[in-house]
């Protein structure tokens, strides 16, 4: 298939935009490079620099005859989001109506669309799964949820397909090594510890160890990023074939702890890795993890990457390849 993926030059976009290259597919990527990077970028995908909010430009990148797209283009900080919810209404609901309406007049039916666990707010239970209340505690999680309802109207009303697939935390560098660009001010706790690892930063600030968990830090579910990539490729030939919509999960239905993640990128790096102790943030759950139950029924995917060595050892490579240790 011809597949367009908005937002490919991003951490996400480019192991999305590699795995539907290694799986035979045709890629052109859209994306205004704003945290997508050039070196993210590969020669056998067509690259078109473009924003979102420029209608005339999504549309002429649209009408190449794409059969599907990846939406991956969105403002992602769940604590910017309640300080700057303009910025997020733009991007996250103005970007994505753009986005859809140019595929429909482009005639491309069919969508993954990158949403987030941050749809179903504080768990009422655990392990979370697609029936759990979607009741978002930030305005990120808001618009990811509002994108969802939105593509089911344009399903209901006009036809087009959709994956909406729910990660939790994505984590990790391509396996293989092949995608070494870094993110950009990154606000997730594993990039943020190997900052600390590199020297790019003075110590790791972690909210909170008096949690009721197996040693007091907050718990995670944590994806590797190889996963998640595939998961768009399970997701996107699922939907060609059946022709139906999708909501799943694509989490590692495993919990780890920030000090674990701490502990074992301290063993990976050989490096000390200060760690100061902060208050708890408010919001902050003790546990979040996942349920994949439906994604391995459906879609036949279960994450093969995400135990917490393969997560902090990727990551590690990709620091040390891009030159920024110090």
């Amino acid at each position: 298939m011809r597949i367009l993926i908005v937002g490919g030059a991003g951490y996400i976009g480019s192991h999305v935009a590699r795995e539907f290259l290694d799986a035979g597919h045709e890629v052109a990527v859209f994306d205004n490079l704003s945290s997508g990077r050039r070196d993210n970028l590969f020669p056998e995908a067509r690259f078109v620099e473009g924003d979102i909010l420029d209608y005339p430009a999504l549309l002429g990148c649209m009408r190449g005859g794409f059969d599907a797209l990846v939406h991956l283009a969105a403002a992602k900080a769940a604590g910017e989001s309640m300080l700057k919810p303009e910025k997020y209404a733009l991007q996250n609901l103005n970007g994505t109506v753009h986005i859809l309406n140019a595929a429909l007049e482009a005639g491309v039916g069919k969508v993954v669309f990158s949403s987030s666990a941050a749809t179903y707010g504080e768990p009422k239970y655990l392990p979370i799964d697609e029936k759990h209340p979607t009741e978002p505690e930030n305005f990120y999680g808001y618009t990811k949820l509002e994108v969802e309802r939105l593509l089911g109207w344009y399903d209901r009303l006009r036809g087009l397909k959709f994956a909406a697939l729910r990660y939790f935390n994505a984590a990790g560098y391509d396996v293989k090594g092949r995608i070494r660009g870094l993110e950009r001010d990154p606000a997730n706790l594993l990039p943020v510890v190997m900052e600390a690892a590199a020297g790019m930063r003075p110590e790791v600030q972690v909210f909170g160890d008096d949690y009721p968990t197996r040693d007091g830090t907050g718990v995670r579910d944590y994806v590797h990023v190889s996963d998640l990539a595939r998961g768009h490729v399970a997701a996107l030939e699922w939907v060609s074939r059946e022709g139906r919509s999708l909501v799943v999960n694509l989490g590692s239905e495993k919990g780890i702890s920030v000090l674990e993640i701490i502990e074992e990128a301290r063993r990976v790096t050989g490096r000390p890795i200060p760690a100061r102790i902060m208050p708890r943030r408010p919001g902050d759950p003790a546990q979040l993890y996942a349920s994949s139950a439906l994604a391995r029924e459906l879609l036949g995917w279960e994450a093969r990457h995400s135990d917490v060595g393969s997560l902090v050892a990727t990551t590690w490579e990709a620091y040390r390849a891009s030159g920024a240790l110090r």
